[in-house]
């Protein structure tokens, strides 16, 4: 008789640990993927720093939030399609509720702000990704080429602060580790476990495809405000690569041109989605609830929100029973090494711009992220009670300055 699955390989044990991710995650979508290496890779070892970062490269790549699609696939590795649904859920559904009772109590909810704790939750990210920068360098920039792979990346990025510009330069760097690193012949290959098989990958991929085609044909065949919202969201979620920010200028195009959000509300509820955890892509629950046409409420953020997330579920799950075996491939294993050096370029210049840029802006804030800083890499804390504290910390000191 085959042993019992261990307490983390059920459905509902991933929904649960995803939840306390997805209810202490602040800082955006780098901060959450250095809050995912810290539980997965350091805390968990579900998979190791090398596979972590292959998984992050993957989904760097692919359009969509990236945060969440590592958070699926890490669930589909785990427990199949529900793991994937379960690590979704944890993760989404803590600021998606609380964005759409926000957009159904908006007149109550104006003044009722806490700027001085918000700036604590951005002073954590701080922190959170400069512990990540650390943590992945001495493990993925171990030699000269490297660590020069990695300041060239940050360099460029910092230049061409793009999406298109982090694909351009994770694309050179695939092409560079081809051409100038060599793979240890003797490394083990640390698979991650991929439930989807070859043909169900084609079938996923060609869902996405049919789907992204068929969806605005259908509106105009069938006349509909709930298929109009979900085609534009799904065309939201479908076309923007970087994810987070990036997605909002597209967003505002299909919500507010039209009429159905309008322009205050917009901003407002941008407003919201940062002060919430979790990812950025949950505002399109506060757009759905705040409609001014049929279906809006409960019903219009719930549509909303699973349009726009669809993609991601389509893509990974097409996508990773092949990247499993082009990352065995020596070749494709110099060119990961290459992207992998990049990535922690990309962390390191997230870093700078924007995460220094909006949060450090005086000397106490320097001090607070220096705290949360030691408080993770050298007492130990876990993350959660570290961003508790420093969001804390920071309504105390605007209360005290």
């Amino acid at each position: 008789m085959a042993p019992p699955p261990r307490d983390d390989s059920r459905a509902w044990s991933i929904f649960l640990i995803f939840l306390r991710l997805g209810l202490t995650s602040f800082g955006g979508p780098i901060a959450h993927l250095s809050y995912f290496r810290d539980e997965f890779v350091i805390r968990r070892r579900w998979l190791s720093e090398r596979s972590y970062a292959d998984l992050v490269a993957l989904c760097q790549f692919l359009p969509g939030p990236a945060s969440s699609q590592v958070g699926i696939a890490l669930g589909l590795s785990r427990s199949g399609y529900a793991g994937a649904a379960a690590a979704w859920a944890g993760f989404t559904l803590p600021s998606a509720i609380a964005l759409m009772l926000f957009a159904l109590g908006i007149s109550h909810y104006g003044d009722a702000q806490f700027p001085g704790a918000l700036h604590g939750l951005k002073v954590v990210a701080v922190a959170v990704v400069a512990q990540a920068v650390w943590g992945m360098a001495r493990n993925l920039c171990t030699d000269v080429r490297r660590v020069t792979m990695m300041l060239i990346a940050a360099c460029v990025v910092l230049l061409i602060p793009s999406a298109w510009g982090q694909l351009a330069m994770i694309a050179a760097a695939g092409m560079a580790g081809l051409l100038l690193l060599t793979p240890h012949h003797d490394n083990k290959h640390d698979p991650l476990p991929v439930t989807v098989s070859h043909r169900g990958g084609i079938i996923w991929i060609t869902l996405f495809f049919a789907l992204l085609i068929g969806l605005p044909v259908l509106t105009q065949l069938m006349q509909s405000q709930t298929m109009a919202m979900v085609a534009a969201f799904f065309r939201a979620g479908s076309l923007v690569f970087g994810g987070g920010h990036v997605v909002l200028p597209l967003l505002q195009t299909e919500v507010v041109s039209p009429g159905w959000v309008s322009n205050e509300t917009f901003l407002t509820g941008y407003g919201a989605a940062q002060a919430v955890p979790g990812p950025l892509f949950t505002f399109a629950s506060f757009l759905g609830a705040s409609m001014n046409t049929a279906p809006s409420g409960w019903f219009g953020g719930v549509i909303c929100l699973l349009a726009i997330f669809a993609p991601s579920f389509l893509l990974v799950f097409g996508v990773l029973p092949f990247w499993e075996r082009l990352r065995q491939n020596m070749r494709i294993q110099a060119a990961l090494a290459g992207i992998n050096a990049a990535v922690v370029g990309l962390l390191l210049a997230a870093l700078y711009q924007p995460v220094w840029t909006s949060a450090i802006q005086k000397p106490q804030d320097f001090g607070l992220a220096l705290l949360a800083f030691v408080a993770l890499m050298f007492w130990k804390l876990p993350p959660w009670l570290v961003v508790i504290g420093c969001g804390s910390a920071g309504w105390l000191l605007s209360i005290a300055l």
